[in-house]
């Protein structure tokens, strides 16, 4: 009896310590002994998603504007897109580095690398791609029994969004990132996948550029049936009150000039599954204005 406790022990230790292996959003292979439980999140999307895949407790560091949910504002920063503070992040001892692919600077990324800190590289594009980063992030931290049901809610949100709008008649739609100089979206950020999910077409999906600038003269040749746009944070945003002068512009002469949360519909966590419904109820409104 005692020798089968041993060899039931033995191999509880070996399950337990098995080696964790993800494949990240470059297609790279990250391997962990064991789960981790210093984890720093180079960005606010990260921080969202680690939270909801129950691993918000492991955060020691956060990249600034990782506000969401209320916790994460009690996380000890450790920079910006643009300047990273190395040696407060190496202070804090993490084992594992998660940051976003086309969002932190290369070069600090690869410096921390270089000191042997695993780094996990998220890049969520498309509504999918959210609810597998919840199964992976819950797989490296060991928190498969919170982030699997996030996973199956978030897909079953999506879902019914899908099947509610996504067959409706389409909608061109033109996405106001800023409006001095006027900078939009192309195809591959998770907002397109937003507008396409509900029955709209972004305009300017088939340009190369993933945040290009457009020329005014572009967007009304174009003519949009719908703008959507950020909601005013400071007196001198004009934001959508730009296209007002141009009253042959279909958008405007039907009052289809709609402002939405932007971090609902850009930050690739759970959120913007309510960001996205609140999108498909604006462009609802703008097919009942066809009439």
């Amino acid at each position: 009896m005692k020798a089968v406790l041993l060899a039931l022990l033995a191999l509880f230790t070996q399950c337990a310590w098995a080696a964790i292996t993800v494949v990240d959003d470059a297609g790279n292979t990250v391997t962990l002994a064991r789960p981790a439980q210093r984890v720093i999140s180079m960005a606010p999307h990260i921080t969202e998603l680690l939270f909801a895949a129950g691993g918000g407790a492991r955060i020691v560091g956060a990249m600034n504007y990782s506000d969401f949910p209320e916790a994460a504002r009690k996380i000890p920063p450790i920079g910006s897109n643009s300047q990273i503070d190395l040696e407060r992040v190496v202070a804090m001892k993490p084992d594992l580095l998660i940051v976003w692919q086309s969002g932190n600077t290369a070069r600090q990324i690869a410096q921390l690398q270089s000191l042997g800190i695993p780094v996990f590289r998220s890049e969520p594009r498309k509504f999918e791609a959210v609810a597998d980063s919840l199964l992976r992030f819950g797989r490296l931290l060991g928190t498969e029994a919170v982030a699997q049901p996030a996973a199956a809610r978030f897909r079953a949100e999506v879902a019914a969004l899908r099947s509610r709008y996504g067959a409706r008649p389409p909608v061109t739609v033109f996405y106001q990132v800023w409006d001095n100089p006027l900078y939009t979206l192309n195809g591959a950020p998770i907002a397109s996948d937003a507008i396409r999910l509900c029955g709209g077409r972004n305009i300017f999906e088939h340009l190369k550029t993933i945040a290009p600038q457009v020329g005014v003269e572009a967007v009304v040749q174009r003519d949009p049936e719908v703008i959507i746009g950020g909601e005013l944070y400071t007196p001198q945003d004009r934001g959508l009150s730009i296209w007002r002068s141009y009253r042959g512009m279909t958008a405007v002469r039907r009052n289809n000039l709609f402002t939405l949360d932007e971090e609902l519909l850009t930050r690739a966590g759970p959120r913007i599954v309510h960001g996205a419904a609140r999108l498909c109820e604006r462009l609802e409104s703008a097919r009942a204005r066809r009439r």
